[in-house]
């Protein structure tokens, strides 16, 4: 319904526009919310309360109730007991928690709890009834019945009342405008005064000009800061003197804003007189300059403390529910590749079996352990604390050439087009995982095209960075699919047909490289992929595909290998002596420090970046190299987190889980370099004998 504005007795000559009167011939109708997760339950309520021709709303959990209920009025609420998630119980506390919603009656149904404790919770939760299921269409619709009839003619009486205090706005408007006398203002402002004590929310007026001075304020100012009307117009700057100072330039600029646009509205902290901070919103416009005078700022100020905390309340469930998503898919993958690992190293253990079987059952642990750092890099690169390895790259070259492991994946129903830029498109990324990324987009849609189609993969410039078009001839997306489908294990294909991390992995990868992913779907006629990514500052160093994929041998330098991981270590040790190289171990930095003391011969500090004792790989790094400047240095993460800071320039990283031609390759190219103290001395002219 609507309500007369009050703000016309504001000022002497201000006029209010007619207000229509509430319609009394429109035909009431109670709105009733049915909260249960069960379908046929909820259905089965719906159809015994058709007839009685109230309008029915069906929400699925009691999230979805509170959501509804931050912006739609229900005369009753059926709330099922028993949900996942969020269960009744909490569901009600919520409810009554709200200034809004805590009188709206709430019949709880349940088939499980019908022992008295139950009941006798059910209703020190706020239920004014508890109806059992199988529900009793006769039963439901008697207590339903008799709810909505009390709510109507409680709105009924309501709406009579607004339209005798319309008929009264009405009287004071016409007579406000025949009567302009100071007897009549008075009245009116009295009237006025009257109704704006009542309510909550408190109107104001104020200066256009800084400090905006308020000019008058209604009295229901005190019911929500505390402090009396007087005190705001009488001391200019109070109302913005307790405003948050996070928030107070943000509601400066709104006021002085509203001058050029005609309206403002912000939401900000106020220090109230019980010295706790309330969120208030404040809204308003630009009153028009009338006989001359200044123009004026009317607005209204609205405690939205309550909306605030629900809105946190209903955040942090959904955060909950995302990490329960999260962990869940993680324990379920890696509990299938540990089904594998284990059962096969049982196997192996309990019985000998010829080479054939045996070297299968290696194969199957080897594609088991791969599929676990797949999965381990796909949620670093989803979280964006993967290590990258950025160089610069022509992404022309790199797709040309990564092209025939694309058709591969997709297999012969789909065909693949390629639509190169005509230039060069340098871009500065980690080519690996470029190339996980693409190859994620392509399985994704091979999967949207299941009687095969064309898969387009284009790029080109776009304001100066390189663009990257991925598009298919699929299915397509939905909307709500589109705002879930970067989501860490959401998948819309059947239960162990996917991850549901290819997708994230792509998103992940191209945030962390400083660009953006953009997604265009439409159902039935396809999805395109926009990957954006930084241009290269220098387009003449770009790494050949030839020159990444090098190999390198071992050799029989000396290597000082750091890891506290006693089985990680002596997998290292078997490496290294394998790849001929002379290797001695410590477990933390002060065993290795000992050992650099000692004056043994060390070309090479091999170390973890976490360790016990306080000291991490590259405190170690650093002071070792502060003793042997000539030392190089390799470091090694299977995470390194925010509280590792290291840089690239500084030391060389190796992710693990590494595998033996990875690590020589990384060796061979530290150890093949000039020594650092060699390299001074030539550039610095420094004599030998130093």
């Amino acid at each position: 319904m609507t309500r007369p504005s009050p703000a016309s007795a504001l000022t002497r000559t201000w006029r209010a526009e007619p207000q229509a009167p509430p319609d009394l011939d429109q035909p009431l109708r109670a709105r009733i919310l049915i909260v249960d997760d069960d379908e046929r339950n909820a259905f089965a309520a719906v159809q015994a309360l058709e007839e009685l021709g109230h309008e029915l709303v069906v929400a699925r959990s009691g999230e979805e109730a509170l959501r509804r209920l931050l912006t739609e009025e229900f005369a009753l609420i059926l709330l099922d007991l028993h949900m996942p998630g969020m269960d009744g119980y909490e569901t009600a506390a919520l409810i009554r928690s709200r200034k809004r919603t805590r009188d709206t009656p709430i019949v709880f149904l349940t088939a499980i709890f019908r022992d008295e404790a139950h009941v006798f919770q059910a209703y020190s939760a706020g239920a004014v009834d508890v109806v059992f299921k199988p529900v009793d269409p006769f039963i439901l619709k008697s207590k339903v019945t008799v709810l909505t009839d009390l709510y109507l003619k409680t709105e009924e009486i309501k709406r009579q009342s607004a339209y005798q205090q319309w008929l009264l706005d009405e009287h004071a408007r016409v007579k406000a405008e025949k009567d302009l006398t100071e007897r009549a203002l008075r009245r009116t402002e009295a009237r006025q005064e009257a109704i704006l004590q009542s309510l909550p929310i408190v109107f104001t007026s104020r200066s256009i000009e800084p400090p905006f001075a308020p000019q008058f304020v209604s009295e229901s100012v005190k019911d929500i800061t505390g402090f009396p009307a007087g005190r705001f117009t009488d001391e200019p700057e109070f109302g913005t003197s307790r405003i948050h100072p996070d928030d107070l330039d943000r509601v400066v600029e709104a006021f002085s804003r509203a001058a050029q646009t005609g309206r403002y509205s912000c939401e900000f902290r106020w220090l109230c007189a019980d010295g706790q901070y309330k969120v208030l919103h404040d809204q308003g416009v630009i009153a028009a300059a009338v006989d001359g005078g200044p123009r004026e700022i009317f607005g209204v100020i609205l405690d939205a403390t309550d909306r605030h905390s629900l809105e946190e309340q209903l955040a942090q469930a959904r955060k909950m529910e995302a990490v329960g998503q999260l962990t869940g898919g993680v324990a379920h993958d890696f509990n299938n590749l540990l089904t594998v690992v284990l059962g096969n190293i049982d196997m192996m253990a309990r019985k000998a079996e010829d080479e054939a079987r045996r070297m299968r059952r290696i194969d199957a642990i080897r594609q088991a352990a791969e599929r676990g750092r797949d999965l381990t890099r796909q949620l670093l690169a989803f979280s964006r604390r993967q290590h990258l390895t950025p160089v610069t790259i022509d992404v022309n070259v790199l797709i040309h050439d990564f092209a025939p492991l694309i058709r591969q994946a997709v297999g012969e129903a789909v065909t693949v087009d390629l639509a190169f830029a005509d230039e060069p498109l340098c871009a500065h990324v980690d080519p690996t995982q470029l190339e996980t990324a693409l190859l994620n987009l392509a399985v994704n849609a091979r999967d949207a095209m299941p009687e095969g189609g064309v898969l387009t993969i284009a790029t080109r410039r776009d304001d100066g960075r390189i663009a990257i078009d991925v598009s298919d001839t699929g299915v397509g997306m939905s909307q709500e699919i589109r705002e879930r489908v970067f989501e860490p294990f959401f998948t819309t294909k059947e239960v162990g047909k996917g991850s549901g991390l290819g997708l994230s992995q792509v998103y992940g990868f191209v945030q962390q490289s400083e660009g953006e992913v953009r997604l265009e779907s439409t159902p039935g006629r396809g999805t395109s992929f926009r990957l954006v990514l930084p241009a290269s500052s220098n387009p003449a160093e770009a790494v050949k595909p030839s020159e990444r994929a090098k190999t390198i041998e071992g050799g029989d330098e000396r290597i000082l290998v750091v890891e506290d991981d006693s089985t990680v270590l002596a997998l290292t040790l078997d490496m290294l002596t394998g790849l001929g190289y002379h290797v001695t171990t410590a477990t933390n930095a002060a065993e290795a420090l000992e050992v650099i003391h000692s004056g043994a011969e060390i070309d090479l500090l091999f170390t973890d970046v976490v360790m016990p004792g306080g000291v991490s790989g590259v405190s170690l790094a650093r002071t070792a190299r502060e003793i042997r400047p000539d030392l190089r240095v390799l470091l090694t993460s299977g995470f390194v987190g925010e509280g590792a800071v290291i840089e690239n320039a500084e030391f060389p990283l190796l992710d693990k889980p590494y595998e033996t031609t990875l690590l020589a390759a990384k060796l061979r190219k530290l150890l093949d370099k000039p020594a650092r103290r060699k390299k001074a001395r030539a550039s610095d002219g420094v004599a030998a004998a130093e």
